[in-house]
């Protein structure tokens, strides 16, 4: 009498992920549009010969950068974590990198399980564009520098739990507005700025108006007390541009028991 044959393990699997945004419509799978989602699905159906559905910690949109995207898939390979980087990353176009991958709990949820994310904004505001970086960076045409102190004290408002309506486009697309930032840090290097917001969510295109309104402070434009008149609004038409998605980068996504001691 033959023994039945082994029900194969099903697997949950994490990846981080890196890619350059600029040729994609967003991670979301679209029709008839490049997709990073649909491209690293087919990536990993051709090695695990499985359609899968790679489920990330958010939806980045067109033209938008990822360092540190979380996504994770369900299989039955039996490849360990580290053959899978290789395989996977042999199948990938060059503007998607898998950088590391490991085995989760079944019911690990790289979006329900995030409990924040950092995005960087990255911003150029020397004489002239750089050339070879211009993809990735918002460059200012301004006579002089932005005022990052100006930005810097402005932007102190905007850290803690708030209704964050005036940086949201498309209202309403969420149950609720109000969001909680963590840490909200400006920086520079010589010609480059870089804002990093920290939250334990984002509105639709929250970053990008934040740092749109944060430029208009830092071109003079308007004081840096303005910035808290527009949060009290919670009205997107006071509040600044939306700056282009070619600056924004997600950068990191912090699950529990990466915060646990």
């Amino acid at each position: 009498m033959t023994e039945p044959a082994a029900v194969p393990k099903r697997r949950n699997i994490q990846l981080l992920l890196s890619y350059d945004g600029t040729d994609f419509a967003g991670w979301q799978t679209q029709k008839n549009q490049r997709s990073v989602q649909e491209t690293l699905e087919s990536a990993i159906q051709r090695i695990t010969g499985e359609k899968v559905f790679a489920n990330a910690s958010g939806r980045t949109d067109a033209g938008v950068h990822a360092r540190g995207q979380v996504v994770n898939f369900k299989t039955n390979s039996k490849l360990p974590a580290a053959t899978l980087v290789r395989a996977i990353n042999a199948h990938l176009p060059e503007d998607v990198v898998v950088r590391s991958a490991c085995d989760r709990p079944l019911d690990f949820d790289a979006c329900r399980g995030a409990l924040k994310k950092l995005y960087r904004y990255v911003l150029h505001d020397g004489p002239v564009p750089d050339l070879f970086l211009r993809r990735y960076a918002w460059h200012i045409p301004y006579a002089g520098r932005l005022d990052d102190s100006a930005m810097r004290l402005a932007s102190r408002c905007l850290v803690g739990t708030h209704d964050f309506h005036s940086f949201e486009t498309e209202w309403p697309n969420r149950q609720t507005s109000i969001r909680t930032i963590t840490h909200l840090g400006i920086s520079r290097c010589g010609d480059w700025l870089w804002i990093d917001v920290e939250a334990d969510g984002f509105l639709y295109n929250m970053v990008r108006s934040i740092v749109g309104t944060l430029v208009n402070v830092g071109r003079a434009y308007w004081p840096k007390e303005q910035v808290a008149e527009i949060l009290r609004q919670q009205d997107r038409r006071v509040a600044g541009p939306t700056a282009p998605a070619h600056g924004l980068f997600l950068m990191r996504v912090t699950y529990a028991e990466e915060t646990s001691p």
